[in-house]
């Protein structure tokens, strides 16, 4: 019997869009918790690059930019091993499930996504039919492989209640086919904000490099966007430094790096200025991000690891995803290929 055959853990299934640079909020928001949850949780990790393409990409950028994520994983602690990561253009049941939700899925339900009137503004001159069914395709990352639970935050909340009406619809239409995934809400941790707009989540897509710390930046690029960051108008850290956002923000992200509550890390700092605390934060944002990036060039060298862990991890996702399409299919009435 196959590893996947006697898996008894959960089913947990995440992935990233490999758009922009994967930042500090994406590793305290999304991967940190992948790698804590490894033990006790099966872990299906994407790139989910079928995703990307709602938004004109550039070819040679993508291509890069989907392994360089996937090395991230691994470097961020992700076991190959444990879990499965791979590309999801690689298992193509993906899209072929996205068509067949898509003739399950309302137009009202769709009109309904909040991200995709975001989206629409954002790119007024692409608002194409996938930007559109994007919903359709994230059911399908979810329900071809049964999963259990779905990492999600306040962005993703919608989709995955449509993901769950929709696996509910096809369940009472036929029989029970799709296991009905249940949302994980990680226990309120930090909010990694943005470094010059404090009022939104620090994202790995800004067009500004300022506002976010890259998983990849090297050293005088850390210490030239924190010396950068937004404070306030006073000069030392007191007792109500938490309750100023710039500040605020900057004293979360030290107490991430260093495991302290932000009570410790406050009276850390107290008394000291605004440069002290940046200073001593773009010191540790450096020491924190230095192994990273070491396993990262390593991995990213040895191609032919690289590209073994991905196919690997599509062939074992394919294996799972091809159980369910197939129960589908006959579910439908599809006649099974081979026969007259």
């Amino acid at each position: 019997m196959t590893e996947l055959q006697t898996n008894t853990k959960p089913i947990l299934l995440s992935g990233i869009q490999p758009s922009g640079h994967l930042a500090l909020g994406n590793y305290v928001g999304a991967m940190r918790n992948w790698v804590n949850m490894q033990e006790d949780y099966f872990g299906i990790f994407m790139v989910v690059d079928l995703h990307a393409i709602t938004v004109r990409q550039k070819p040679a950028e993508l291509r890069q930019r989907c392994l360089s994520f996937a090395a991230q994983y691994l470097a961020a602690g992700i076991d190959p091993d444990q879990n499965i990561i791979f590309l999801q253009s690689h298992v193509p049941q993906h899209a072929e499930l996205a068509w067949i939700l898509n003739c399950f899925t309302y137009m009202g339900e769709l009109n309904r996504m909040t991200q995709f009137k975001d989206k629409s503004l954002r790119y007024e001159e692409n608002i194409n039919a996938g930007l559109y069914a994007y919903p359709a395709l994230m059911a399908a990352d979810i329900l071809l492989y049964q999963t259990d639970l779905v990492p999600v935050g306040a962005d993703q909340k919608q989709h995955l209640e449509l993901t769950r009406d929709i696996a509910a619809r096809f369940n009472n239409t036929y029989s029970p086919t799709f296991k009905v995934p249940e949302p994980f809400i990680p226990e309120a941790g930090a909010r990694i904000m943005s470094l010059q707009d404090t009022e939104k989540k620090m994202s790995k897509s800004d067009s500004n490099e300022n506002n976010y710390i890259s998983l990849l930046d090297p050293p005088d690029v850390i210490r030239r966007k924190i010396r950068r960051a937004v404070t306030d108008s006073a000069t030392e850290i007191t007792s109500d430094s938490i309750h100023s956002p710039g500040v605020g923000n900057l004293l979360t992200i030290y107490s991430v790096l260093n495991n302290q509550s932000i009570d410790d890390v406050v009276n850390h700092f107290s008394s000291q200025s605004y440069s002290d605390l940046k200073n001593e934060l773009a010191d540790a944002l450096v020491a924190f991000l230095e192994p990273f990036q070491n396993r990262y060039d390593t991995i990213m060298k040895e191609k032919g690891y690289l590209t073994k862990i991905l196919d690997d991890g599509a062939k074992r996702a394919r294996y799972m995803a091809s159980k369910t399409l197939t129960k589908v299919h006959r579910k439908l009435g599809f006649v099974p290929a081979g026969r007259p």
